[in-house]
């Protein structure tokens, strides 16, 4: 078995223009220390190769910093490194690729064409290409490699799967069943999909492993991959990263809104960046600003939405001499003379109703 390290889509030096200057700055400096802690993992988990399936930069301009960082610690890693760079780190004579001294054991896929690379001391070949401009035909096109004895294949790419006509290197199933491969590490989409199978081809893509934003929320990480003769196995890791959040939480019988968002919180998330959306019908509406300034401490960044809708009295206006007044008075009467609780909320939500079309509405009031 090769136990191999997967990952994708880095991203590193991402704007995170959401989080304010220092915070970003601060962020994009932890985005960095994802490759020390991947080289920790590969130490730890017994690694025999890893595979960076693209998008390792945000633009085609990093940081000097970063370039200098990859320079260090790659060649660190003490194992065989496949770069397959992708639509935002993609390779040109002037991209940073094309600069960076990575040593003998980093190989970087330069072509749009697949080559192959021998690694004898693993009984393996490793088959990749690079994006070569911000967009690229299907690279599995056509493909399908011979086997070699009992070589184990393995393939590093950045495209997307499932998506004819895109842009991003679409791939087809069919492709990856046809090409051969034992195994087929992408990258491109940011969540983990698990471990697939094509034919007789298993591949897997890993995600981005740490969120930039509230599209790319929950548990995050890299792929530890077994590859053998007899199969092969997949585990996500998380490297310990800040992770995005959403959370809805409905205010409407809330008396205290700060401790009804901590009861729903239910663990520590002082390192995570947290977008609270309060939902409901509340008496009153919730006092935004004090309660982002009571909250905020508790997380690395708080986001709070008011989602709230004003509850209506369903029997306002009952009283009044009118159509809405003679209808909402003949269905109070029910109401009052109702002897279970089913009873009363039917005849409620028929007024909401009957309110709603007397007043040209679309959806019945909330309670």
């Amino acid at each position: 078995m090769i136990r191999v390290l997967h990952a994708a889509d880095l991203h590193l030096d991402s704007p995170f223009q959401a989080l304010g200057r220092e915070k970003a700055a601060l962020r994009r400096s932890e985005q960095r220390s994802l490759l020390s802690r991947m080289g920790e993992l590969i130490k730890s988990e017994g690694v025999d190769m890893a595979l960076l399936a693209g998008d390792l930069f945000d633009a085609d301009a990093p940081y000097p910093e970063t370039v200098r960082l990859l320079e260090q610690t790659l060649p660190q890693w003490g194992v065989p490194v496949f770069i397959a760079p992708g639509n935002h780190d993609w390779y040109g004579p002037r991209s940073p690729w094309a600069r960076l001294d990575l040593g003998e054991d980093v190989h970087v896929f330069t072509g749009e064409e697949i080559a192959c690379v021998d690694v004898p001391a693993l009984n393996a070949r490793v088959w990749g290409a690079a994006f070569t401009g911000k967009y690229r035909r299907p690279p599995l096109a056509g493909f399908e490699a011979e086997k070699a004895g009992d070589t184990i294949d393995i393939m590093v790419l950045h495209g997307e799967v499932g998506v004819p006509g895109s842009p991003y290197g679409a791939i087809a199933e069919q492709d990856i069943a046809r090409s051969g491969m034992d195994y087929v590490a992408l990258g491109h989409s940011h969540a983990c999909s698990g471990l697939r199978r094509a034919g007789e081809t298993w591949y897997a893509w890993p995600g981005c492993p740490e969120g930039r934003g509230f599209d790319e929320t929950g548990e995050k990480g890299v792929l530890l991959t077994e590859i053998g003769p007899e199969g092969c196995e997949a585990k996500l890791l998380d490297l310990g990263g800040r992770r995005y959040e959403v959370l809805a939480v409905d205010v409407t019988d809330s008396v205290d809104h700060e401790k009804t968002v901590l009861d729903a919180l239910g663990r520590d998330t002082s390192r995570d960046i947290y977008r609270v959306i309060l939902t409901g019908a509340p008496e009153a509406a919730p006092d935004i600003p004090a309660l982002q300034s009571a909250l905020e401490g508790r997380f690395f960044a708080l986001e709070l939405r008011d989602g709230t809708v004003l509850r209506r009295d369903v029997w306002e206006g009952r009283e009044v001499l009118s159509l809405k007044g003679l209808f909402l008075d003949g269905l109070w009467q029910r109401y009052e003379a109702a002897e279970t609780d089913e009873e009363r909320a039917d005849i409620e939500l028929a007024a909401r109703y009957g309110l709603t079309a007397l007043e040209n509405g679309e959806e019945p009031p909330l309670a």
